[in-house]
């Protein structure tokens, strides 16, 4: 088995662990965060009705443009901060974090820390 399959089984096999215990409902969904090597992408989920509430990502046109010139770090901070507008805007407040298997640093924290700069709490 090669180096990649390994560690993308062990990032499958957390984020397994970790959706047994999280869940998002109506008072507090599920704020979803995926990162690539290139870019970052954020929703907000309901999973009882299996909806996406609101999304952002590093691709999206409206945002696009604004992160074009950023470092990564700064890339992810922008995308929460954008995705917590549009969820507080939408009448969330509260939400879980689902870190998807990866660990809470760099890029995944200044995610966040956009998130909960612009009123979303978790």
């Amino acid at each position: 088995m090669d180096k990649n399959r390994i560690k993308w089984d062990a990032i499958d096999a957390k984020k397994r662990r970790i959706r047994k215990t999280i869940s998002g409902d109506v008072q507090r969904p599920r704020l979803s965060v995926y990162r690539s090597e290139a870019h970052i992408y954020g929703q907000i989920i309901d999973d009882i009705a299996g909806k996406t509430l609101f999304s952002a990502s590093s691709v999206a046109k409206d945002l696009k443009d604004k992160v074009k010139d950023l470092k990564p770090a700064e890339v992810a901070k922008a995308i929460g901060e954008a995705l917590a507008a549009k969820a507080v805007a939408g009448g969330v407040s509260q939400v879980v974090f689902d870190r998807n298997g990866r660990r809470y640093g760099g890029r995944l924290q200044a995610f966040a820390d956009g998130a909960r700069s612009k009123g979303l709490q978790f």
